[in-house]
């Protein structure tokens, strides 16, 4: 969603959370042309806001809504947008875009390299309160981490400029390995200053409350209602080659109602893995497809010095020990998601050899009910304590959630004698507050990449990273994720190697808890085609979409 996403997605950003809400909504196809796309999402969207944007939904509207120098094309490969050329010093370190001639803002009024300029600034800029604005330094910008952090106060000093109309320059202090997915990122595509000043606190709180720069507007969205419009917009630089006029949106609350109504044709794309039983009911039908992902589900622990006992690097190994994965699979996602095998999900990047970067670095999680009995023993002792009660924070909006904890909190109680495992059930939204704020013992997380290259993931476990929720410090960590995205930014077998060795860190600390990959499926109109969708970024992407 939620990328980080957010997508978390956190976000990642994406922060992306498997979101599916306990109502039922109002259909709105009754209203709707048969060329029109019918879609729905599983909770409204939260803003139409570029730079401070972080969930997998408001990333759809964004995305589609919006264009940068890239965008990404079926298996996240780059294709020119906004740009028509794009050249890369020999070291890596300068980016030189020359833009399209007579770009338009939806309103008619000019796009300029000046509107990239000012998105970065913006985004970097303390007093926006990004929680993206990370990326920018990652990315090497030049001034990036001090204006940030308040050391720079003039925004002009960033390593961004226009030197005309349609010539941009990037200067980074060193290559950075995902830069170029970044000029393709949803959160870095331009934005009109005038606008956003005009606006001001009423920016992007509504559809009419922006200016877009993409194949299609928002439109009919008032800040809190769960349906909005795609409207194809006239003004974009490739407005020829968009089919479709109209993408209707609505927030369909209740899984299986969204699989009713696409059978009744009201919609034309339903997922069918919220639950075992609509998967089961549904796996079979000839309109089901795969929509991959790259998103993990795992368990975070508060090593923050607030829950006594996660402290104790014994205890957390006897957990991971004692947690089965396929047997989580099977009895909370069966659904096409995948036992986890490390952080980084299957789908992410694949290397020079062919490999995926997942195999690559896996360290060997296993379920070892004996080890971890032995461990719990032995890091109670060492904590001082006879027995432990921890407290599971999951999302009361994902029905996967419940028997997922269930599970979790059968097994671990089981097999390791003097533990109580309480459950917490919160929104979506109350969750990341609480993560964010350490307000947890254990929470279940879900992560989706936001560009197709291991520090999307590896990022999040830095000890100054905003979506570090366990507060997990390892000086060798930080120091060897430095490496990838610094000295070995360009080579990326050594990045790689990197990235092998900042998971054994991860696994031998028991920083965390992988759970499961999520995949899902879904039901789709066998009319649309052209639609594109990737594993990291804008997941579903309209462009060119149309029903034949």
């Amino acid at each position: 969603m939620t990328k980080k996403t957010k997508w978390l997605v956190a976000a990642g950003a994406t922060l992306v959370a498997a979101t599916t809400l306990v109502a039922c909504s109002n259909s709105s196809s009754s209203t709707s042309s048969s060329k029109d796309i019918n879609w729905a999402v599983p909770t409204e969207i939260l803003t139409l806001d570029i730079s401070k944007n972080t969930d997998h939904y408001s990333a759809l509207a964004i995305g589609n809504s919006g264009s940068n120098i890239y965008r990404l094309g079926k298996n996240s490969k780059l294709e020119l947008d906004l740009a028509k050329k794009v050249d890369v010093s020999d070291d890596g370190k300068t980016y030189t875009i020359t833009l399209r001639d007579n770009l338009k803002w939806s309103d008619g009024s000019k796009l300029t390299a000046k509107d990239f300029v000012y998105s970065w600034q913006r985004i970097v800029n303390p007093e926006t309160a990004s929680e993206y604005a990370y990326l920018v330094s990652e990315a090497h910008v030049v001034n990036a981490t001090e204006i940030n952090s308040g050391q720079i106060t003039d925004l002009n000093q960033l390593g961004v400029k226009a030197e005309s109309d349609t010539k941009l320059v990037f200067t980074l202090t060193s290559p950075s390995p995902q830069f170029k997915y970044f000029l393709a990122f949803v959160n870095f595509m331009p934005q009109k200053e005038s606008a956003v000043k005009e606006y001001g606190k009423n920016y992007a709180t509504a559809s009419k409350y922006q200016v877009y720069s993409g194949p299609y507007t928002v439109t009919g969205w008032n800040g809190s209602n769960g349906t909005f419009k795609l409207k194809k917009n006239k003004y974009y630089w490739d407005a020829k080659n968009v089919k479709t006029d109209t993408v209707n949106v609505q927030t369909v609350k209740k899984p299986d109602t969204a699989v009713q109504m696409y059978k009744r044709g009201e919609l034309d794309n339903a997922n069918i893995s919220a639950t075992s039983a609509i998967y089961n009911a549904n796996k079979n039908n000839k309109d089901v497809v795969d929509v991959f992902e790259a998103t993990t589900s795992y368990m975070s622990y508060n090593m923050s010095g607030s829950t006594k006992g996660l402290d104790n690097k014994k205890i957390r190994q006897a957990l991971n020990l004692a947690t089965d994965r396929d047997a989580v699979v099977k009895a909370a996602v069966d659904t096409g998601s995948t036992a986890a095998t490390a952080f980084v999900p299957y789908k992410l990047e694949t290397l020079t050899n062919g490999k995926d970067l997942t195999d690559y670095v896996a360290p060997g999680y296993k379920y070892d009910v004996k080890e971890a009995a032995k461990l719990f023993k032995e890091g109670l002792a060492e904590a001082g304590l006879t027995s432990l009660k921890l407290t599971i924070t999951a999302d009361a909006d994902s029905p996967a959630a419940k028997n997922l904890v269930d599970y979790i909190k059968s097994t671990w109680e089981s097999n390791l004698p003097g533990l109580t495992i309480e459950e917490k059930f919160v929104t979506f939204k109350q969750r990341l507050e609480d993560t964010k704020n350490q307000n947890f013992d254990v929470a279940v997380v879900l992560w989706g990449g936001d560009y197709p290259e291991g520090s999307t993931f590896y990022g999040l476990f830095q000890s100054t990273a905003a979506y570090n929720y366990g507060k997990f410090n390892s000086e060798a960590y930080d120091a060897v994720y430095t490496k990838a995205v610094t000295t070995d930014a360009t080579d990326q077998e050594a990045g790689a190697k990197d990235y092998k060795e900042a998971e054994k860190i991860l696994f031998d600390e028991a920083a965390y808890n992988p759970l499961y990959f999520r995949n899902t499926k879904a039901l789709r109109n066998p009319k649309l085609t052209g639609l594109v969708e990737n594993t990291t970024g804008l997941n579903t992407d309209f462009t060119h979409a149309y029903k034949k």
